[in-house]
């Protein structure tokens, strides 16, 4: 196992062993502590993620042009998805097979959902891959890991908020208003932010080391978006398995931005309720599986 040797001001709670050095020299010279994988399970260490704030923000702005420099639309990008897959969706469920809406336009009804949807599979797919997209970066410094999906699941934000000024002018084009629900839409991206950190660093951790996780995600999130109610609602589901259901914590986050928005039924509170205890669930068990693997991530990359 490689061991890394850096400089610091003095030993934190990471040091594991000094170099030992003359004594008469030991007063002018800097401490050197020895830092040292370690196994097991290990928490986060905040006061880390602090001090390496300034390189989470630059790989979050990094992500961000990476996307739009050098591109003939722009932020186009972050329009088109959504809305062509909204004016698919529209013909297919909404014209031919006649899907229910619970009584608003479907065009409008499947883009709510579509907004949080594409946000939540996007920064997926991009903290999954950050790491290995980052392999020189892993081999060559030492940073605290989490900042590469973190980061890449906070840019996505910008995607969603273009998305969602779309969804506005939708919205009024229809003649759709919002409910007083729109105070929950900060919880609702909150848990849907924390869902895609939590899910991406489970899969993030696997996919260093076996690169078909990778290849496999794209079909994964496909199949993942027919589990939530994107195309349909939710009433569609038999009631004996809403229990079940609402384990996807983005059943409730759609959910909730349809109540919220269109006023199609009451929010669903016990929804976002289950959400919320899974959304956590997955994110503090996928943190510490993250960081118990994090040991690795130099060699296998």
């Amino acid at each position: 196992m490689n061991t890394e040797h850096i400089a610091i001001p003095a030993p934190t709670e990471r040091s594991v062993g000094r170099v030992d050095r003359d004594p008469a020299s030991a007063e002018s010279l800097p401490p050197v502590v020895v830092i040292e994988p370690r196994k097991g399970w290990r928490l986060v260490d905040w006061q880390e993620l602090r001090d390496y704030r300034d390189l989470f923000l630059f790989l979050t702005w990094r992500h961000i042009k990476v996307r739009y420099a050098q591109s003939a639309l722009g932020i186009g990008w972050a329009i088109i998805q959504p809305v062509f897959s909204m004016v698919v969706f529209t013909i297919v469920f909404g014209k031919m097979a006649k899907v229910a809406s619970d009584g608003a336009p479907y065009a409008v009804f499947s883009f709510v959902a579509l907004v949080p949807w594409t946000y939540f599979s996007n920064a997926l797919i991009e903290g999954v891959n950050s790491l290995v997209a980052n392999t020189n970066m892993l081999t060559k410094v030492y940073f605290p890991r989490l900042v590469l999906p973190l980061s890449a699941v906070l840019a996505k934000l910008l995607d969603f908020a273009i998305s969602f000024v779309i969804l506005i002018g939708l919205m009024v084009w229809y003649g759709t208003w919002p409910t007083w629900g729109v105070l929950l839409l900060p919880f609702l991206v909150l848990l849907m932010v924390l869902t895609a950190s939590g899910l991406g660093m489970w899969l993030t951790a696997l996919a260093v080391q076996y690169r078909d996780v990778k290849h496999g995600l794209s079909f994964a999130v496909q199949l993942l978006m027919y589990a939530a109610p994107v195309v349909y609602p939710a009433s569609l589901v038999p009631e004996r398995w809403r229990l079940l259901y609402s384990l996807n914590p983005m059943v409730g986050v759609i959910e909730g931005f349809r109540a919220a928005l269109l006023g199609t039924q009451p929010m669903p509170w016990g929804m976002i309720a289950i959400g919320t205890l899974s959304s956590l669930a997955i994110a503090v068990t996928g943190c510490l599986y993250f960081r118990s693997k994090e040991r690795m991530f130099a060699d296998v990359a």
